[in-house]
């Protein structure tokens, strides 16, 4: 049986259309993609991301733990910031990717990927039970206590002071005296009616935006609350086809596509977040090889070069006569009105400018390797109207 979040009903009265994902039921649309998505990229959306797991890691020994498990460096964290990062295999390949958060001096909040949330539990408890120091140590699967909205959009910040009034709390992230006072990647503790919701100025859309983790009656008054405020705005509930056409332009990985656990951090393009000079961790020996010499393949980002069916996950990618690799995020751009999509080459022709072909029904429709993100925040969208 399928996983529903609090916000299920609200969904069903918005007439939202429901689909499975990593074991829920979740509104893949509610109008469709392209309105969906052009709300965010020109005023506002929310988002349900309930189904997101929440991990909490506590105790003087978690900040060894962490930075041996995970890719980033944990101590570049100060209270009431994030980081993106990766957990990883013996073998270099991602478990999961995730974000850190370090909400006071020894409490750490883990954000991970809803089909992941179980493995990756697991791993980090194999992990913690042999530990040195596992006695200061304490790791929570909190996934069923929170639930959990996303922001975005460039008019967000015109009204969410109203929605979320008030300074931060102490004792829970950073100290700021509105919501809009967050910069990029902090984290802080608000009152929300009897509790208290945790704010980050993060998302997963290429705009700017928050996003809000709270028990399930804070976040269905503040789903509710943030349309009420939105509307004067322009904000509309979107789904998963949006979230996914707004991550591809902005070069995000989705797990399961561009990331797994045969696929390292490296061959993803996401060397930026492997601090290999803070110490042992897991897979960083095949790491640090892979950044010294080289991978056999690159994650590359791509645009077709005239109108075309939008290219697939699995459409096989050509260059000079030979097929050289494979789709595996591809959609129709509601912002450039041209498809668009990531996957995996050979590093001699993944640079920018390089021609390519993507076989799209039998047909091989000329594309060209382009600099990640394929769309950049402030680009004027355009109107289309081919249908995704």
């Amino acid at each position: 049986m399928l996983k529903r979040t609090p916000l299920f009903s609200a969904h069903q009265n918005l007439g939202g259309k429901l689909v499975e994902f990593g074991g829920w039921e979740m509104p893949v649309q509610y109008t469709s993609i392209m309105d969906e998505h052009q709300a965010v990229r020109t005023a506002a959306g929310i988002f349900d991301i309930s189904h997101m797991g929440e991990i909490t890691v506590s105790g003087s020994a978690a900040p060894r733990f962490l930075n041996s498990v995970l890719t980033n460096d944990i101590d570049k964290i100060a209270p009431g910031g994030g980081q993106y990062t990766l957990l990883c295999n013996e073998r270099g390949g991602a478990i999961d990717d995730l974000y850190a958060y370090r909400l006071s001096g020894e409490v750490y909040l883990l954000v991970v990927n809803a089909s992941r949330t179980e493995a990756d539990v697991a791993w980090l408890q194999a992990r913690a039970a042999e530990f040195p120091g596992r006695e200061e140590l304490r790791l929570t699967d909190a996934s069923h206590q929170y639930a959990a909205v996303a922001v975005q959009g460039p008019r967000v910040v015109e009204f969410i002071d109203a929605c979320i009034p008030g300074s931060a709390c102490s004792g829970s992230g950073t100290r700021v005296d509105r919501v809009t006072a967050l910069k990029k990647n902090q984290i802080a503790g608000f009152a929300c009616g009897h509790a208290n919701v945790l704010v980050s100025r993060t998302g997963y859309t290429g705009e700017d935006g928050f996003e809000i983790v709270g028990r399930d009656d804070s976040i269905r008054q503040l789903w509710d609350g943030i349309l009420a405020a939105g509307r004067p705005f322009g904000i509309k509930p979107c789904g998963l086809g949006a979230r996914d056409t707004l991550r591809t332009e902005a070069c995000y990985p989705l797990y399961g596509h561009e990331l797994d656990e045969n696929t390292t951090p490296i061959e993803a393009g996401l060397e930026f977040f492997v601090a290999l000079d803070k110490g042992e961790f897991v897979g960083r020996s095949v790491l640090a090889a892979q950044k010294a010499t080289g991978v056999s393949r690159k994650c590359v980002a791509f645009k077709m070069t005239d109108k075309s069916a939008p290219p697939r996950p699995q459409y096989p990618i050509w260059a000079c006569g030979a097929k050289i690799g494979d789709v595996t995020s591809g959609t129709q751009s509601p912002s450039l009105g041209i498809g668009i999509g990531l996957g995996y080459m050979p590093p001699d022709l993944a640079t920018p400018g390089t021609a390519i072909e993507i076989e799209i029904r039998g047909k091989r429709p000329p594309a060209v390797v382009v600099q990640k993100p394929i769309y950049r925040r402030g680009q004027a969208p355009q109107r289309v109207t081919d249908s995704i």
